[in-house]
């Protein structure tokens, strides 16, 4: 699968690429992968070379593009089934498909009032009413997902899905900016974190960083 190219944004902040990201890497396949630096002055120029929509993630498999992270995770699940990206079973798939368009769908003031910051750590925020039921509805989802579904691993279906990925920024999001949960959310957020994915983003996101910063 050489053909494979995943273009993303700067992995720090770009949360929307850490999902489509986080799904192909979990397949194990190679692939190559772009990384434009966002909020520059050749940013739109750049992704536009890749992306017909102007933003990022697009992935291109040989002459196909798909340029919206939910329909890459769908299209990576069609490509690589050995992958199990979506729970086997029927119900906890419908309700896997429902949380992650939930998530892509929704949330927009807690991400407004919480942007992703992998690597920084800003403490407890003050948020607005409409951001504090945003959290609120997602501690909601994990807990109702993990209590249905998840009795058999340490993700919210058991094993890893597309769900997770979907969620992925906003576990870094509750870690940067140190929201309160309970002991069975915290789990699942160094569950999340201690994937060979997630670390493996946020070594780069310090990489990135660090080049950057360099003279």
């Amino acid at each position: 699968m050489a053909d494979l190219t995943l273009c993303i944004g700067t992995k720090n902040i770009s949360s929307w690429s850490l999902r489509a990201w986080m799904a192909l890497a979990r397949t194990g396949v190679r692939f190559d992968e772009v990384v434009i630096a966002l909020n520059q002055p050749d940013t739109k120029e750049r992704i536009l070379a890749y992306s017909p929509s102007g933003k990022v993630p697009v992935l291109r498999h040989g002459e196909t593009v798909i340029w919206e992270s939910l329909a890459i995770c769908e299209y990576i699940n069609e490509l690589f089934p050995d992958a199990q990206l979506w729970p086997e079973n029927r119900e906890a798939r419908a309700v896997a498909r429902s949380v992650s368009a939930e998530m892509h769908a929704g949330f927009a003031e807690m991400r407004k009032e919480m942007p992703m910051d992998v690597l920084g750590r800003h403490g407890k925020k003050t948020l607005g009413a409409s951001a504090t039921r945003d959290v609120e509805r997602v501690l909601t989802l994990w807990r109702t997902c993990r209590a249905r579904y998840g009795q058999d691993g340490p993700f919210l279906f058991s094993s890893f899905s597309i769900a997770d990925c979907m969620f992925a920024p906003v576990v870094t999001r509750f870690v940067t900016y140190d929201v309160a949960v309970d002991t069975p959310t915290r789990a699942y957020l160094e569950a999340m974190l201690a994937t060979p994915e997630m670390v493996r983003w946020t070594a780069e996101a310090q990489a990135d960083l660090d080049a950057a910063a360099a003279p």
